[in-house]
């Protein structure tokens, strides 16, 4: 199907064709005739690059240009949303009748910005989503298109519960949206567009043809019955078939099982991939390896990060920080770098495609069963859907490393079927979570209300009414002795801790453990240590890190060192590399000395701070309902230290725009410590100390005022 044949306006075609657009994919095409821009509601299932971005524009173009409401498209991942935003940002020069605006929102749970009901496309995480809706905002009833992206993950136990309590909500609003569902290949696709009220499109067809093979005993066996063989003689099997795949002209893509193991793959490669580059293309990566060390604090982990770069390798893991994972994404694209090694989270994150996708090993740790088990068919094939850059290859190869189990793993992963989503809406945790928030936003409602809202969720769908009923039971005592909902005959209705925790959206197992550690702490003394143990021990805090062995003295002498800040007695068995970390950060301990003390990197670090800062909100925002307004300051400043990583003397100079951690202790040092001081000094002299300079003393200077006046 061409893009001229579509049904919609000249200028719409206009500029689909000058996005290169000329010809819709099979996937597009089905869509189109299922009903896509007449508004009919349908799941796309399709593999990985197969042009489901695509489908989502065209549906946005064809709603706005009829209609006046909002698009609401859902995201699994912020950095997916970033993504996308950036990709439909380009709407906003379409003339369609409708202005388009597009927007985005993936943070802060406690507050819904104004500015979203500004916008008719709207870009949101699916817990952004899930928050806006228990907020009750009037816009709410004003959409009439629901995109939901990755819709597979709705069988994720952390993630799932909250994308299947959206969807639900959104499809029993009144004016009855159209949803456009985008999934992977799953089994029982049918089934989930049946939940959704969707038309079902399934095709398997990829811009590039997918080869999938194990390699065991020296040869790989593709799924077509190739076979050729690899010398793994000195390297390693994962990395031969990474260079054989880079010596043909190709990018290769290597999933590891840890951190560790990927930074290991990428050194082994390092050498025989540089000797491959030619000298102006080392030339480009030697100006991205000092790129990484300017930017970034030179822990060993980004310095060995930047020697690898020059060689054309890299690897890629949730312990880099933001600056570094954007580098190598970047230059991964643009074929600079050669060779990737990466943990498996790439896969369900950011798209980046290669030639060839090795998988080192099918086992992954599972932390339910605190053991090594192997990953799912559905995980399999999100990984091998990495293989085949489309415009630059014409096909692309999986590879999975066997262990003398070649054939079993070609009839198990190769030849099998994805796992049938299921849903995880009934675990405890969810259940409480959920059940309270369908109170806030319903007050009033009846346990028989909530048992058919819950009958409506892909879970109800699922599983047995009695069951469904027996779950709800539980999780309503609980919230009734824990006095989050109170009972009014027949009618249930959330108490003002209720609607708190609902809001603040945690765990209301967490809010409670949060309102009773602090309803009874002492007064007249600093409570650091003890809010910051609080935090990291709740479930929401991530990530977490339990001690090494090493790791035992150093927390036991923490503890002695702050017990007077406890709101309870602990031991080092109690605590976390997480809380020593933190304790570490807002005393001004450098990523270098966290990464070397405690195996902290710094994306680690960034995301223990993010976590943190709105953890401690919360506490703060549940001591203020409790009236214990004895800690309210306490808490303000701990998230600003948090956030900052200072010491408390430094807080009042950190209120300058401009004026961090490093640079507040450099004023420190000269004795500059309020913002008085700060005023008195003259420019000059400010310029004078390090990591200022003129410019920066300037900016300094007029932001005081700011603060000041």
């Amino acid at each position: 199907m061409k893009i001229e044949q579509l049904d919609l306006s000249e200028s719409a075609i206009k500029f689909l064709k000058s996005e290169g657009l000329t010809k819709l994919y099979p996937p597009q095409a089905d869509s189109v005739k299922a009903g896509l821009l007449k508004g009919k509601s349908i799941l796309v299932s399709a593999p990985t690059a197969s042009g489901k971005t695509l489908i989502a524009t065209l549906a946005m173009i064809s709603y706005l240009s009829k209609n006046k409401g909002k698009v609401i498209y859902l995201s699994p991942l912020r950095a997916l949303a970033a993504e996308k935003f950036l990709e439909f940002k380009k709407l906003e020069k379409l003339s369609i009748g409708n202005k388009i605006k597009v927007g985005i929102s993936t943070g802060d749970f406690e507050n819904v910005e104004k500015k979203l009901e500004k916008n008719n496309i709207l870009i949101l995480t699916n817990e952004k989503m899930d928050s806006v809706i228990r907020k009750t905002v009037e816009w709410i009833d004003d959409i009439g298109l629901v995109i939901s992206d990755e819709v597979h993950l709705i069988g994720d136990d952390s993630r799932g519960p909250t994308l299947e309590m959206v969807l639900t909500r959104l499809k029993r609003l009144e004016n009855k949206p159209q949803i456009l569902a985008l999934s992977a290949t799953i089994t029982n696709s049918e089934e989930l567009a049946n939940w959704l009220g969707c038309k079902l499109v399934e095709n398997q067809w990829r811009p590039v043809p997918l080869s999938e093979g194990v390699y065991d005993g020296g040869v790989v066996t593709m799924s077509d019955g190739e076979t050729f063989e690899v010398d793994n003689t000195i390297r390693g099997t994962p990395i031969d078939l990474g260079v054989q795949c880079v010596q043909e002209g190709g990018q290769s893509l290597i999933f590891a099982e840890t951190r560790t193991r990927s930074k290991s793959l990428a050194t082994k490669a390092m050498d025989v991939i540089g000797n491959l580059i030619e000298k102006k293309e080392l030339d480009e990566l030697e100006k991205i390896s000092k790129k990484i060390l300017k930017v970034n604090e030179n822990t060993d982990l980004v310095k060995t990060l930047a020697v690898l770069i020059k060689k054309g390798v890299a690897f890629h893991h949730a312990g880099l920080n933001q600056s570094c994972r954007q580098i190598i994404e970047t230059e991964f694209r643009s074929g600079k770098i050669k060779l990737l090694s990466s943990t498996p989270t790439l896969a369900a994150g950011v798209n980046l495609p290669a030639r060839r996708v090795v998988i080192s090993n099918i086992s992954r740790y599972n932390a339910k069963v605190g053991a090594n088990r192997p990953i799912s068919i559905l995980e399999y094939k999100q990984l091998c859907g990495r293989a085949g850059r489309p415009q630059y290859d014409k096909y692309g190869e999986s590879i999975i490393i066997g262990k003398g189990n070649g054939e079993e793993i070609i009839e198990h992963y190769i030849k099998g079927e994805p796992e049938p989503i299921v849903s995880k809406i009934t675990d405890d945790k969810s259940l409480r979570t959920h059940i309270l928030s369908v109170i806030v936003t319903n007050p009033g409602i009846k346990k028989e209300e909530i048992l058919d809202f819950f009958l409506q969720t892909l879970g109800g769908l699922q599983s047995r009414k009695p069951a469904i009923k027996f779950a709800i039971d539980i999780a309503l005592r609980f919230l009734s002795s824990e006095f989050l909902i109170i009972k009014k005959g027949q009618r249930y209705a959330a108490t003002e801790f209720g609607k708190k925790t609902s809001m603040l959206y945690i765990d209301p197992l967490t809010a409670t453990h949060f309102r009773d550690s602090i309803e009874n702490v002492s007064k007249k003394k600093k409570h650091t240590f003890g809010f910051l143990h609080v935090i990291t021990n709740s479930e929401e805090f991530f990530p977490k890190f339990s001690l090494r062995n090493k790791d035992f003295e150093t927390a036991s002498l923490m503890i002695e060192n702050h017990t007077s800040e406890l709101l309870e007695p602990i031991s080092e068995y109690d605590c976390s590399r997480s809380l020593m970390a933190l304790q570490s950060w807002i005393t001004e301990s450098s990523e270098t000395s966290l990464s070397d003390g405690l195996g902290i990197e710094s994306g680690d670090m960034h995301r223990m701070v993010e976590n943190a800062n709105w953890l401690t909100y919360c506490l703060r925002e549940i001591a203020k309902h409790v009236e214990r307004a004895d800690l309210l300051e306490e808490l303000e400043n701990q998230r600003r230290r948090i956030v900052y990583g200072i010491r408390e003397e430094l807080l009042e100079l950190v209120k300058v725009k401009g004026i961090g951690r490093v640079r507040a202790r450099a004023l420190f040092k000269h004795k500059i410590k309020t913002l008085d001081d700060l005023a008195t000094i003259p420019v000059n002299k400010l310029a004078e100390i390090d990591k200022i300079g003129l410019t920066l003393a300037d900016n300094i200077k007029s932001e005081l005022k700011k603060v000041r006046y």
